[in-house]
């Protein structure tokens, strides 16, 4: 896969809107703020997004590095995604 970041604009500013342009992506990050949470748990508090949309906008997040994905092995299978540090340097802005 390519590097994410060679896909990004080279100005600094441009760069953050690029990351976090959207219509739902301030609002998962702001979910995201005071903790780790599961998918479900997202779609609840965002009841307005669809589970597809808030897949693909925490994957480009991830991809980003504004959110990480942990996956416990059982069954049946958990995924917690929580802000990474550069994401929650984003709060004053968010």
């Amino acid at each position: 896969m390519a590097d994410p970041m060679k896909r990004l604009p080279m100005l600094p500013v441009e760069r953050a809107l690029k990351v976090i342009s959207g219509r739902w992506k301030a609002v998962i990050l702001y979910q995201l703020f005071d903790g780790s949470k599961r998918l479900m748990e997202l779609q609840r508090r965002i009841p307005a997004i669809t589970q597809k949309v808030l897949i693909q906008q925490l994957r480009e997040m991830e991809e980003h590095g504004l959110v990480s994905r942990k996956v416990f092995p059982q069954v049946p299978a958990r995924v917690d995604y929580a802000a990474t540090p550069l994401g929650q340097s984003l709060a004053p802005v968010i």
